[in-house]
């Protein structure tokens, strides 16, 4: 990448209240393969061994016909709830060529229930900020989607 073209960058929030208890939603929200049938032609493989924590690495390759990339991904924070009553947060660092960035995953209990809140910032190499608000309306979308059905089943 060159000095002088600044990586693009696309932070958004995305929240979600659900009726499953903070250490349900938590073990939902961060069973990376689990995340395979959220995102579309996405595959998750995961790099090292059970269990999650700190230091797991796993990769996300999305494919389309021959092309595709990876966006591999390691985890830097791993604190799950403690019980129903607790919080939880996990913080994933993407460590690849062409998307760079990090994600965070908050679980908060809510009543009998918990929230989920899902911060990202992408960083694409190469794509002009013209297209920041849209990338960003995207990813809101597709991660939206993603969490929905990670919560539903």
């Amino acid at each position: 990448m060159s000095p002088s073209v600044p990586p693009f960058v696309s932070p958004f929030v995305i929240e979600r209240r659900t009726a499953l208890p903070p250490a349900e939603t938590w073990r939902r929200v961060t069973s990376w393969e689990r995340h395979t049938a959220t995102v579309p032609l996405t595959r998750i493989t995961v790099d090292t061994p059970p269990p999650s924590g700190i230091g797991t690495v796993f990769t996300a390759r999305t494919r389309v016909g021959p092309l595709g990339f990876d966006d591999p991904m390691r985890v830097t924070v791993w604190e799950p709830p403690a019980g129903d009553a607790g919080a939880g947060r996990c913080r994933l660092e993407k460590t690849g060529r062409s998307v760079t960035g990090w994600a965070e995953i908050e679980v908060f209990p809510d009543g009998a229930g918990s929230l989920v809140r899902w911060r990202e910032e992408l960083r694409v190499r190469r794509l002009p900020g013209a297209l920041d608000a849209a990338t960003a309306a995207c990813g809101r979308l597709l991660f939206g989607r993603a969490l929905d059905t990670l919560l539903a089943g």
